[in-house]
């Protein structure tokens, strides 16, 4: 018996994933360089700066992601640093520490 073909039929529409606000902050002194990175963005560096918009050190980014775990850390100055204010951390393949945010 020959199969069905799918052809000219419109593909099922699946639901968008709908991503959540989420704020990142850290403190840091007045003038560091602070990035977000994570499972989220690759661990890239530079593709999530944080702003200090007052000068004080207070750095801030908001961003949509999607629902599940992340596993995050903040780069400050060329280092890396978990979340102070993130409770759940887990152990990376590296021995150290990663911030764990369930969205």
């Amino acid at each position: 018996m020959p199969k069905k073909s799918n052809a000219g039929k419109p593909a099922k529409k699946t639901a968008p994933v709908k991503r959540r606000r989420v704020t990142f902050q850290f403190q840091a002194a007045p003038g560091s360089k602070v990035s977000v990175a994570g499972s989220f963005n690759n661990w890239d560096t530079e593709a999530h700066p944080l702003k200090d918009r007052d000068g004080t050190g207070a750095h801030k980014l908001i961003l949509l992601l999607a629902p599940g775990l992340h596993e995050y850390k903040f780069f400050v100055d060329g280092a890396w640093c978990v979340d102070p204010g993130c409770a759940e951390w887990v152990q990376n393949d590296l021995g150290t520490l990663n911030s764990l945010l369930r969205v």
